[in-house]
């Protein structure tokens, strides 16, 4: 971004005050992702729109859904084999209010288990390292990583 150009805002508007334009870029976007158009230019033949508008704002228009799945947090997690960790760490992220989306725990090796967990925050008011450094304090939880979101 150029140093003079304002800092952008996200606007949450209905769709039924938008320009039609910015409604058919959706529904593109929403085409390619559901392989109803297997590319770009078929779906804007499908929606009737030119290849230049659905590229002027397929990066700058999103739905509620779609942006908020830009808000997904995952943590790597390395936690002692022991009975109740696991639950202790979902039990936090339920004290917090997080989707959880994913569960993966590897078998354990040498008395520890790998976790991935995937999660989305709805309103939680509290920042990522703040929720790391919480899942950190468990019992029996040997170190916490984010490896993806905020």
């Amino acid at each position: 971004m150029q140093e003079n150009m304002p800092k952008s805002n996200l606007v949450v508007v209905s769709d039924d005050v938008l320009p039609e334009i910015i409604s058919k870029v959706l529904e593109a976007k929403r085409m390619k992702a559901r392989g109803e158009a297997k590319n770009s230019s078929d779906a804007c033949r499908a929606v009737g729109i030119s290849r230049s508008a659905y590229y002027k704002y397929k990066d700058s228009v999103f739905t509620y859904e779609e942006r908020l799945a830009n808000k997904i947090i995952s943590l790597y997690l390395v936690l002692c084999d022991e009975k109740g960790v696991l639950s202790a760490v979902l039990s936090k992220l339920y004290e917090h209010s997080v989707n959880i989306l994913t569960v993966n725990q590897n078998i354990p090796v040498d008395d520890v288990a790998t976790v991935t967990v995937s999660f989305r925050f709805e309103e939680s008011g509290i920042s990522t390292s703040h929720l790391r450094d919480e899942i950190a304090a468990i019992n029996g939880v040997v170190s916490v990583k984010i490896i993806s979101g905020e």
